[in-house]
C-alpha cells in the first residue's frame, strides 16, 4: 500500500518532518510507514474544500446521487482489495473484513437515494400574498474525525453525509488505518468527485484538531472516538460556534430474562461481543442475567467463548483476530488483573494468546457480583463480557442504566410486556429487543449521556449536515 495524504483530488506527501509507522496487529511488525501531515496540509486542505463546497452546495439532487451512487460501485469493485487492507492494517478476520466493505458502500448507495429526499416545507401564512418556507441548505465544509475500529465504516458514513447534504469534507481518519481510509479516496476519484469535494491528512490528532475546530472556513465537526477526546471537540467546536456530532463511548448492558432460549441466547450474544475482537463501540458487554438462570447461562456463554477460534485474519476459520495495538493488549490485560484481584470469577480466556507473533487475546468471560472491578464502569474495547446477576426487571433496568454511557443495550425476553418496558426505561440512543443489530445505514444512530451529541444515519444523521433557512415573501397578490 502506497501511503500519503488526499488533498484536492491528489495522493501527496505529507510535508512534517514526522513520520509515522503502520503495525500489523496479526504480527507486530511494520507493514508501511508515511510523511504526516502538518499545518500547512490541514490548510491546504480546507482552502481546497472550501473551493470545492462553492460549487457542490449547488449541484442537483440527481448529480449527488450519481456521485454517491458511483463511489459505492468503485467500492464493491475493490471489496477483495479492501478487505485485504482491513485485515492487516487492523486484524479483523478476512471474511468479516468484506462484510465491512459491503456496509459501507451500503452507506454511500443509502445516501445517494436520500439525497433526492432533503424536503423543506411551506408554511402556511398568516394573511394572503405572502409565502413562507422553510429550506435546507448544505451547513459548509464539514471536518470529520473517525477511529480504528471501523476502518471503512466510520469514514464512508461521514463522507457520504456530507456529499448527499451538499458539503464537501476535510477528514482524519486514524493513523493506525490509514491505508483503508486512503482505498476511499481512490473511489472518490473514480467515481467522479470534484478536486477538493473530499480531503484527507493524517498526522498529530490533537493538533489537526485544534487546527480544523479554529478554522472560519469550518462549518461542522463529526467526531467518532472516545468520550474524553470527544467532550474535548465539543467544547472547541461551541467555542468557535460550530455544529459538533460526536458518537462516542459505550458500555452496552444486554439484560438475559429467564425465559429466553439460553443455548439460543448464548450463542448469538457471544458471536456479536468476540466481533473484531471485541473492538465495537456497541459491543454487548455487561450482560445483565436473571438469577434462575445465571449459572447455566454462565456455562454455555464460556462454552461458546472458548470454542472460538483465535486465528491470523488471513486464515479461512479465523473467528476472531488479534487486538489492534500493543495499547489495546497491555490495557485488557490490566483491565482482566484488576477485576480478578476484586473477586471476578474467570470462565474463560483472561490470557494473552503467547505462542504466536502480534496482540492477539483469549476471548475472556468473567463472572461478576459486585462492582469493585474497573471493569465495572470502564469499557473493555476488547474481548471481554462481564455477566452479572440480577433478580428482577428493576435491578436489571437500575444497572442498566447505572454508567455515564448510552450508545447501545440490549435484551432479550419473551414477555412483551416486559421488552415494552426494558425498550422504553433503557437511557440508551440505540435499544434492540432480542436481536443485535445497532446499526444500519437507514437508522439513527447516537449516544445518550456521556456517549454522544446528535446522530449518524438514517434521515435524522443526514439532517445535521444541513442548516434551516427562512424565507418570508411578500407582493404575491395581484
Amino acid at each position: 500500500m502506497q501511503y500519503s495524504q488526499y488533498i484536492n483530488g491528489a495522493f501527496c506527501a505529507g510535508s512534517s518532518a514526522e513520520q509515522f509507522e503502520v503495525i500489523s496487529p496479526a504480527s507486530g511488525k511494520p507493514i508501511g510507514s508515511y510523511a504526516m501531515a502538518d499545518a500547512n496540509d490541514v490548510a491546504r486542505a480546507i482552502e481546497c474544500a472550501k473551493q470545492a463546497h462553492a460549487a457542490w452546495k449547488k449541484s442537483g439532487a440527481t448529480q449527488r446521487l450519481e456521485l454517491l451512487r458511483g463511489i459505492a460501485m468503485e467500492m464493491r469493485a475493490d471489496r477483495d482489495n479492501f478487505a485485504t487492507q482491513i485485515a492487516s492494517e487492523l486484524g479483523k478476520p478476512y471474511g468479516e473484513a468484506q462484510k465491512e466493505v459491503d456496509t459501507a458502500a451500503e452507506m454511500f448507495e443509502w445516501a445517494a437515494e436520500e439525497a433526492r429526499r432533503l424536503y423543506g416545507r411551506v408554511i402556511p401564512a398568516r394573511s394572503p400574498g405572502i409565502q413562507q418556507i422553510a429550506q435546507l441548505e448544505p451547513i459548509g465544509v464539514v471536518a470529520g474525525f473517525s477511529g480504528w475500529n471501523a476502518p471503512a465504516i466510520t469514514p464512508s458514513r461521514k463522507i457520504s453525509a456530507a456529499l448527499a447534504a451538499g458539503c464537501s469534507i476535510v477528514i482524519k481518519p486514524s493513523e493506525e488505518t490509514a491505508g483503508v481510509a486512503l482505498l476511499i479516496a481512490q473511489a472518490c476519484e473514480r467515481a467522479g468527485a470534484a478536486a477538493g469535494l473530499v480531503n484527507m491528512v493524517f498526522g498529530n490528532p490533537a493538533a489537526i484538531a485544534d487546527q480544523l475546530c479554529s478554522a472560519p472556513d469550518i462549518a461542522m465537526i463529526t467526531f467518532t472516538g472516545g468520550t474524553e477526546v470527544g467532550k474535548q471537540l465539543g467544547a472547541k467546536a461551541a467555542l468557535h460556534m460550530k455544529r459538533a456530532t460526536l458518537e462516542l463511548g459505550g458500555h452496552a448492558p444486554v439484560i438475559v430474562w429467564k425465559d429466553v432460549d439460553i443455548d439460543k441466547v448464548a450463542a448469538t450474544t457471544a458471536a456479536t461481543k468476540y466481533r473484531n475482537a471485541g473492538q465495537v463501540c456497541t459491543s454487548p458487554t455487561r450482560f445483565l442475567v436473571h438469577e434462575s438462570i445465571y449459572d447455566a447461562f454462565c456455562e454455555k456463554f464460556a462454552e461458546q467463548a472458548m470454542k472460538l477460534r483465535v486465528r491470523d485474519p488471513f486464515d479461512a476459520d479465523a473467528q476472531m483476530g488479534p487486538l489492534k495495538n500493543r495499547r489495546r493488549l497491555l490495557a485488557i490485560e490490566q483491565l482482566v488483573s484488576n477485576a480478578r484481584e476484586n473477586g471476578a470469577r474467570l470462565l474463560a480466556g483472561g490470557k494473552a494468546i503467547s505462542d504466536r507473533p502480534g496482540f492477539f487475546y483469549e476471548p475472556t468471560v468473567l463472572a461478576l457480583r459486585d462492582k469493585k472491578a474497573d471493569a465495572s464502569r470502564i469499557e473493555p474495547f476488547g474481548p471481554v463480557a462481564l455477566l452479572i446477576p440480577v433478580k428482577d426487571a428493576d435491578e436489571a433496568l437500575r444497572e442498566a442504566n447505572s454508567l455515564p454511557f448510552g450508545l447501545a443495550a440490549y435484551a432479550f425476553t419473551n414477555d412483551m410486556r416486559l421488552a415494552h418496558r426494558f425498550a422504553n426505561e433503557i437511557e440508551s440512543g440505540v435499544v434492540c429487543i432480542n436481536e443485535l443489530q445497532a446499526s444500519l445505514p437507514e437508522t439513527p444512530f447516537g449516544g445518550y449521556k456521556d456517549s454522544g451529541l446528535g446522530s449518524e444515519g438514517g434521515i435524522e444523521g443526514l439532517r445535521e449536515f444541513l442548516k434551516v433557512k427562512c424565507v418570508r415573501q411578500g407582493g404575491l397578490t395581484a
